[in-house]
């Protein structure tokens, strides 16, 4: 039993050690790109955001499946949890922030780019398609 866990744990610390190398290589490759950013049209920025999401939400998953290990959660020290989720905590108001100040300022340019009749038809929604975009944005608690 005991070569065997031993295994294990060795087997379960090199998964982890990949884990952190693609993620050190993936930190390397957005640090290296922000500069190139600054001076990039609509497109890429979109795909470099919508890049970051899906990263994000990939790390988080991650994050809160490693959270339900009993393995992991088992050995975690009290204070690895307490500097997570205070971490957490600190990205999580971060982009409430960002969420606020973004829907805000878009909602008022909005408002006032109709005011004004410049709306642009093309990208208008059907009326068939406002109540998806009206559920979408619903607050539901």
């Amino acid at each position: 039993m005991v070569n065997y866990l031993s295994e294990f744990v060795k087997l379960f610390a090199n998964n982890l050690t990949n884990w952190i190398e693609a993620q050190k290589t993936f930190l390397d490759t957005v640090t290296s790109m922000e500069k190139d950013l600054e001076t990039s049209d609509r497109l890429e920025l979109i795909l470099a955001t919508r890049t970051a999401f899906n990263h994000m939400i990939k790390t988080i998953e991650a994050f809160d499946k490693w959270l339900q290990d009993p393995f992991i959660v088992g050995h975690m020290p009290r204070e690895m949890l307490l500097e997570v989720q205070k971490n957490v905590w600190e990205i999580l108001k971060k982009l409430l922030e960002l969420d606020i100040k973004h829907t805000a300022a878009f909602r008022d340019m909005l408002l006032n780019l109709s005011e004004t009749g410049k709306i642009n038809p093309l990208f208008f929604v059907p009326r068939e398609q406002q109540q998806r975009v009206e559920e979408r944005f619903r607050v539901s608690y």
